[in-house]
Formats: structure tokens, sequence, C-alpha cells
């Protein structure tokens, strides 16, 4: 009887224990030559912008090569922008997140594993996506583990030219309070690559 009681009392003080958050990576594909980098803000990832740089090549016409690839992005947590990762060379594409509901799930696209980042592609829980650059080369695909993450930041390399590669980090957010800044995640999770 009195193994009963301990076993239920333990049962439920493991229910009413704090859970830490559950976080995950997607780690980084490309080449990944250059400067290292995390984004980093305030709260929830509410825009994004991606530079694309399309080199086509035209032969009398005639379309003879591309080498199409990611120059740089941007992330927008809350209404601050982040740095510019990479450059803002060649096109720009933008996405807004609506409201609180909408979220970044997914990203994904190709790449080169010689030099850049070809294609990106960023999709949200209301399936609405974001895509730049040109879908040729090594494919990926980033998501979370667990079930309610949503994209807290981006790390990788960048060049003089573009992203070299990029990896995601997955996580819940909370808007009330402390906690939300992922600078102290990106400090953590990027090792300097020398």
């Amino acid at each position: 009887m009195f193994s009963i009681l301990v076993v239920t009392v333990f049962l439920a003080s493991c229910l009413a224990m704090p859970i830490k958050d559950p976080y995950s990576y997607s780690s980084a594909v490309g080449q990944g030559g250059g400067t290292p980098f995390a984004s980093y803000g305030e709260g929830r990832i509410t825009a994004v912008r991606v530079w694309e740089t399309n080199n086509n090549y035209y032969y009398y016409y005639y379309y003879y090569n591309s080498n199409a690839y990611i120059s740089g992005f941007q992330l927008r947590y809350g209404s601050t922008w982040s740095p510019v990762f990479g450059n803002e060379g060649g096109l720009k594409q933008e996405m807004e997140l609506f409201n609180n509901d909408d979220a970044i799930v997914e990203v994904s696209g190709k790449y080169n594993p010689a030099d850049y980042i070809c294609y990106l592609v960023l999709t949200t829980n209301m399936g609405r996506t974001l895509s730049a650059g040109l879908p040729n080369q090594v494919s990926f695909n980033f998501y979370p583990v667990n079930v309610g993450n949503e994209l807290r930041l981006l790390s990788g390399c960048f060049n003089g030219a573009g992203i070299t590669s990029i990896g995601a980090h997955w996580g819940l957010v909370y808007m009330e309070g402390a906690g939300n800044s992922t600078l102290e995640t990106a400090l953590e999770t990027v090792t300097p690559i020398i």
C-alpha cells in the first residue's frame, strides 16, 4: 500500500515538473567557406527577405548556362530587422508573416557542394512559401523534430558573393516575458570555422 502511494506521488511530481523547451537543429548543408553567421533577435520571426543572383548566359539568343544562387537574406524578429547575412545583390524576394499563428515550419532548397546555396524555399504552417534562386543541384529539407516548433534562427556561412552553407534552428516562441532572445542560442550553437 505504501509503495503504491510512493509511486503515485512520484508520477504526480513528474507531471508537475516544468519541461525544458524542446529545441532541435537541422545540420548545415553546403561547402561552408567564408564567415560564419547566426541570425538573432527578440520574439517571433515576422518577415523574411532573400536576395538571389541569377547569372544567365545567352549565346545568339539561345540559353547557354545558368548559375543562380542565394546572395543574402535577412529576418525580422518582431518589428526589428536582423543584419543582412551575405549581401543585397540581385533580385529581392520578401514575405511577411500575417499574424501570431503564421510561422515558418520548413526550410528547403538545393545547394551546390562546390560553392553556394542555389535555391531556398521557406514554408509557413499556413501553406505560404517564399522561393528564391534556381532549383538545381543537391536537395535539402529542414523541419522541426518537435510538434509546434517553428524556425527560430538560421546559421551557416557566407562569402563576398553569397551564402555558402545554411542550417536551421527550431524551437518554441513564448510571447510574454523574457527568454525570447535567439542571441544566446546563436552564440552557443555557432562555432567559428578556421
